[in-house]
């Protein structure tokens, strides 16, 4: 019995079945593809890296060693300790950080709570959520000196816009940035005035992601409005919250465009000198730039202690 013929087609499905043979595979197309996405990804990876270094890492490795230094006719010698005595020994430094604790503390009690309410209004409002955004957030793009001008208008003595609704309404003028004992507080107005906007957009997302479900739960077990922020509310924004808290301290600490411009930097009886203006101080008006970065040294270290123990609370409070 013959063996079955192929027909031209069968024949042709068996060769198409096989595999073709062209040879080893061919990888150099495909490695170097893949070479030049990495070379291009590592390019741009260490163009950040370079930015990084020159312009932070950099200025904070020749701060720690202008601390223990002292440049005289231009040349550099170690010193040791000799500009945190310097600096300790100065009248100004103990009222510089009691200035910027003051500025810290009432920069917390208005520009932390401030934004936090704009945002609980706005995302209450069911109209014109958008304008009211763009309003809010308006004075953080304008330029800072800008704002601080505006500011200085408002607050001047004699033809200032808050002394003319006093006057308005019968109640004494004020120096608002001459007076020791409204300066700080006219600057804290000014500057949270200026930041807010930025906070307030974040706690509206944070606002906007909390599950309805929650507030209608609250609504059936009686809760009012306080006590839905109170048990709803603030628990769901908790993490938004404590980062927006550290944040803040770390700025409030670092304080200096709004004084300077506003009282001049020192104000009235020093009562505007905050620790960086102090450092400017050392640097451009003293010229001795060990004891500037000395004291810089010294707000770096609280500002970083301050950090890793707020950490290291937050993680204990999650466990």
């Amino acid at each position: 019995m013959s063996a079955p013929s192929l027909t031209p087609s069968k024949a042709a499905g068996v060769r198409h079945a096989q595999p073709p043979v062209d040879g080893p595979p061919q990888r150099g197309g495909a490695f170097g593809r893949s070479l030049r996405r990495n070379l291009t990804a590592h390019g741009f990876l260490i163009g950040a890296v370079l930015c990084f270094a020159f312009f932070s890492w950099y200025p904070m490795v020749r701060e720690f060693l202008l601390a223990f230094q002292k440049t005289d006719q231009g040349e550099v010698s170690w010193v040791g300790m000799e500009n945190l005595e310097t600096v300790f020994n100065d009248p100004a430094f103990w009222q510089a950080w009691r200035n910027t604790a003051l500025f810290t503390v009432l920069a917390l009690v208005l520009g932390f709570a401030v934004p936090f309410v704009v945002a609980l209004v706005i995302n209450e409002l069911r109209h014109g959520k958008g304008y009211l955004r763009l309003l809010v957030y308006l004075p953080v793009m304008l330029p800072p000196v800008a704002s601080v001008l505006l500011f200085k208008y408002l607050y001047d003595p004699g033809y200032g816009l808050l002394n003319e609704v006093l006057g308005f309404f019968g109640l004494p003028e004020q120096q608002w940035l001459q007076d020791p004992g409204l300066s700080m507080l006219s600057v804290v107005v000014a500057s949270t005035w200026m930041n807010m906007g930025g906070a307030a957009l974040i706690y509206l997302a944070a606002l906007q992601g909390i599950p309805g479900e929650l507030y209608e739960a609250a609504e059936l077990d009686g809760a009012g409005l306080l006590r839905k922020i109170w048990h709803v509310t603030i628990p769901q924004t908790r993490l938004i919250l404590s980062l927006m808290l550290l944040m803040q301290i770390i700025a409030t600490m670092q304080v200096f465009v709004e004084p300077f411009l506003l009282t001049g930097g020192a104000g009235p009886e020093g009562s505007t000198t905050t620790v960086v203006y102090l450092i400017y101080q050392y640097a451009f008006n003293f010229n001795n730039y060990g004891a500037a970065a000395a004291l810089g040294l010294l707000l770096l270290v609280l500002l970083a202690g301050f950090s890793a123990a707020y950490v290291k609370l937050s993680r204990a409070e999650d466990e």
